[in-house]
């Protein structure tokens, strides 16, 4: 087991919620430069780097970039076999469980496998689930698969046990970019209720009220992408609530 998961794991066994800043490569550098010196100076400590359908090179690009700033535990969230780059410090090595779509569930795993294991990264077996959100976002298009329905949380939970039992360690639960809402929070109950892997929430978090909302359901880590782009105010604002839903965890 590695170093990030071992952390995660440790922070989830201590009740303490955790914020992830994830970085679209394709985002301009100088826009991502801001935010993730930001996001140190206010001591986040975890980076994804990916998207639906980035290149290979702005992946490592971005992957540079973040090393350079001396952002810590960079992990790859990839979209597919070409977003795998070895100067990461980690990898979400994902399959995407919500879906019946074999070149999302093992295909893609398969391609990218030689290249995860030659390289030093750490690598998390994920199982990503796919959460509907009123609208078609990139990552259900270019998957092509359905997500999970977002007012049966017995669906939800069922998946994740039945990734739980696959030896996946890890869940990513997620609206997608420009989620027209985020995930419910009986969705996020049943996972975590319902596994004992870390619980990420992504998609649709544009406040800090969100953010609590997840984290009070079970959410481990709450991922902000677009939203801290297009509100430079909101990373501070959710690091502020995620201080108060840390101190009132640990009062209990």
């Amino acid at each position: 087991m590695g170093s990030l998961l071992q952390s995660l794991l440790h922070r989830k066994e201590k009740k303490q919620k955790s914020i992830a800043v994830l970085c679209d490569p394709d985002t301009p550098a100088s826009e991502i430069s801001q935010q993730v010196k930001k996001a140190i100076q206010l001591g986040i400590d975890l980076f994804l780097v990916g998207g639906s359908h980035v290149s290979q090179h702005s992946t490592a690009s971005c992957v540079a970039l973040l090393k350079n700033l001396g952002a810590p535990n960079i992990t790859l969230f990839p979209g597919n076999e070409l977003h795998v780059v070895d100067d990461a410090d980690a990898i979400l090595f994902m399959s995407l469980i919500s879906g019946r779509n074999p070149e999302f569930l093992i295909a893609k795993q398969v391609a990218a496998a030689p290249w995860v294991k030659k390289s030093n990264m750490e690598a998390i077996p994920t199982g990503y689930m796919l959460v509907e959100s009123g609208k078609l976002t990139s990552a259900l298009y270019i998957s092509g698969t359905l997500p999970l329905p977002n007012n049966k949380p017995d669906i939800a939970a069922a998946t994740a046990m039945a990734g739980e039992l696959l030896g996946m360690k890890l869940f990513y639960l997620d609206a997608g970019s420009g989620a027209e809402y985020p995930i419910p929070q009986n969705i996020i109950q049943a996972v975590n209720q319902n596994t004992e892997g870390i619980v990420f929430v992504g998609g649709g978090i544009r406040t800090p009220m969100a953010a609590a909302s997840a984290w009070n359901s079970g959410a481990d880590v709450v991922v902000i992408g677009n939203g801290i782009f297009e509100n430079p105010q909101l990373l501070e604002n959710i690091c502020d609530q995620a201080i108060l839903v840390n101190q009132h965890a640990r009062s209990y």
